[in-house]
């Protein structure tokens, strides 16, 4: 029998998102339900489904999923819509919030529109990434079956790769990002990027989620390449990293070693529907 699920729908910077209340723990989604909700035509339509559960060692925990049914550890620009959907609906008023991923404790600020994010420290070992490499893997040469890739590897919760280049309009996202979220060097699949360095506090970048496919925006993604840039000493630690759906402030502090992002969640609407 159908259920009757009330939803929010979010959005920062294009990235969009379902958003599920479920502290109560009643709610149990299939992977083919999930793929339900996040399809655009007979469905809500989303990158992302979010729900909201109760946590022991937080405020609230984070259950993420991606649009084909799939768990993700982290979504930047979701955890921004998660804290202003907490409250949108009444659930806290605590403006700064303590949020449990699958990627471990993350913090929110409500400032304004804005959310502010720490990100937390980023992961650069291969193994650790997850990247079947040893140690940091830095502007890496690797061979695909389209040719090779000069790669930068980062983890931000979830896995992502970078690869600067001069013409990122051109890249054919549909083929190259799904043939790279799926190479061998990656047990976990990955986000992939590809950026160009517009000056020392802007850069450009498209994007390839792992499980969603092409989005606007990608929160996890901007900290990754804004890392990756400063390793590659392209980039000084504090930039915009301008993607299809607009532009994240992203600042790599030395003092801690932890990644801010501020960018913008918005609610696009709220509704209900039987799944």
């Amino acid at each position: 029998m159908a259920k009757t699920v009330d939803f929010g729908k979010y959005q920062g910077l294009g990235n969009d998102f379902v958003l599920i209340d479920d502290r109560k723990g009643k709610l149990n989604l299939t992977q083919k339900q999930i793929r339900f909700l996040a399809d655009r035509h007979y469905g809500v339509g989303c990158d992302q489904l979010m729900i909201v559960k109760n946590s022991e060692k937080a405020d609230y925990r984070m259950a993420l999923y991606n649009a084909d049914g799939s768990p993700a550890e982290m979504c930047g620009n979701g955890i921004r819509c998660f804290s202003r959907f907490l409250m949108d609906r009444n659930i806290t008023k605590k403006k700064a919030l303590i949020i449990e991923t699958l990627a471990g404790i993350v913090r929110t600020s409500i400032v304004g529109k804005m959310v502010e994010v720490d990100m937390g420290e980023p992961v650069l070992d291969g193994p650790q990434i997850p990247v079947n490499l040893p140690g940091r893997i830095v502007s890496r040469d690797i061979d695909t079956k389209m040719g090779k890739f000069r790669i930068t590897a980062v983890s931000m919760g979830n896995p992502h790769i970078v690869i600067f280049t001069q013409k990122p309009e051109t890249v054919d996202l549909e083929k190259v990002g799904a043939m790279l979220e799926r190479h061998p060097l990656f047990p976990k699949r990955t986000n992939v990027h590809f950026a160009k360095v517009d000056d020392a506090k802007n850069i450009t970048a498209r994007i390839w989620e792992r499980g969603a496919g092409a989005t606007l925006a990608c929160g996890t993604g901007a900290c990754a390449t804004a890392v990756a840039a400063v390793l590659n000493g392209l980039a000084g630690a504090n930039v915009t990293i301008h993607q299809p759906g607009g532009g994240l402030k992203i600042r790599w502090e030395a003092k801690d070693n932890r990644v801010y992002m501020t960018g913008p969640a918005e609610k696009v609407f709220d509704g209900a529907i039987a799944v």
